[in-house]
């Protein structure tokens, strides 16, 4: 059944990565075409609670394809915690006359969306998150670049690795799952990963630098997702290492620093020579590579096609390299983490 609607509004939430202004130029695209007009919430769930939206036309998309970042800005607003923030936000839709809305983001911006899809807020929902955690879809907008980020500088460091007899653990994004380490390790070669999905422990590690060691290699390189989890050798504890105690408006708390940590303490146990690096945002701010911007095209295009036909309250998702349709409410407290087999065949290049 069609629906009958005539204004579309689209915002971009949580953390920004590559591909969201190709998604951003699908919407506006397909609006157009399709007699629409789209209008664009700056800064997320905030923009939307404080009327920041602009009405967004044809002219405006040229070109933003390849720009990494978001033409709308974004934020890690929520207003689940906001006292009537839901409410506002109705409000505000409804004061500013925007029938449906296409909203882009991963499992928190995810979460506000179910609600507001359970209060009649007419939308339809994106994958967007260089952590590729989100239940529902094979790949989400960001990850394809992200990886491809991650690949080129272990590259990298493999040279300078191997010039300087040094070893080198790399940090990258993977608060819960461990994605882009267990691809971008595997792509470029390194001699072990670590992620959330795997405790591990000091001695084993330790163990498998030394026994490189012996064998001849001067370096290794070692790939880890901020949020891998250490396991006490002494008493199987296990913890994530917190940069902060702070967390951010939906409970998350800080990570980072755990290369610095495990370098330190490599080289503490075993003597062997050992740096750092942490990639950080330079995984969300590049320009998107080819992939990330097909798929953002299509899944936004997808979308609008979904909100014309009246298919609220899902998922424009990518399984088996078909668009499909997922209920929101199904992603609630899933998380899709790094299959046994994948791991498995990144482990055998291990040591």
């Amino acid at each position: 059944m069609k629906s009958k609607i005539k204004n579309l509004g689209i915002l971009t939430g949580g953390g920004d990565c590559p591909g969201l202004n190709a998604a951003i130029r699908g919407v506006i695209r397909k609006g157009y075409t399709s007699g629409l007009k789209v209008y664009g919430i700056c800064n997320g769930w905030e923009g939307l609670m404080q009327e920041k939206i602009m009405p967004l036309n044809i002219n405006m998309i040229s070109g933003l394809q390849q720009r990494g970042g978001s033409l709308l800005g974004t934020s890690r607003f929520n207003p689940l915690a906001t006292p009537d923030g839901l409410n506002t936000i109705i409000s505000n839709l409804e004061k500013h006359s925007i029938d449906a809305l296409i909203t882009l983001g991963g499992r928190n911006t995810l979460k506000v969306a179910e609600k507001l899809s359970d209060n009649g807020v007419k939308l339809v929902g994106i994958p967007k998150t260089i952590e590729n955690e989100i239940v529902g879809t094979d790949i989400s907008i960001g990850f394809e670049t992200a990886v491809n980020v991650a690949t080129q500088t272990i590259d990298q460091i493999h040279n300078t690795a191997r010039s300087s007899n040094k070893n080198f653990i790399v940090e990258v994004v993977g608060r819960q799952t461990g994605w882009v380490a267990t691809f971008s390790g595997l792509a470029g070669g390194a001699d072990a990963i670590l992620i959330p999905e795997r405790p591990f422990s000091f001695s084993k590690l330790n163990s498998l630098l030394e026994k490189r060691y012996r064998r001849g290699k001067s370096y290794s390189i070692i790939v880890i997702a901020t949020g891998a989890t250490i396991r006490s050798d002494d008493t199987d504890e296990e913890q994530v290492f917190t940069s902060s105690s702070r967390v951010d408006p939906f409970g998350n708390v800080r990570l980072g620093g755990i290369a610095n940590f495990l370098a330190n303490e490599i080289e503490n146990k075993t003597g062997l020579e050992t740096r750092s690096t942490a990639l950080g945002y330079i995984q969300r701010g590049a320009d998107p590579i080819a992939a990330d911007r097909i798929m953002a095209s299509r899944l936004s295009v997808a979308a609008v096609e979904m909100a014309l036909d009246g298919l609220f309250g899902k998922m424009a998702s990518i399984n088996g390299g078909k668009i499909v349709e997922v209920p929101i409410k199904d992603l609630e407290n899933q998380v899709k983490y790094v299959s046994s087999e994948l791991y498995s065949t990144a482990s055998l290049f291990f040591g």
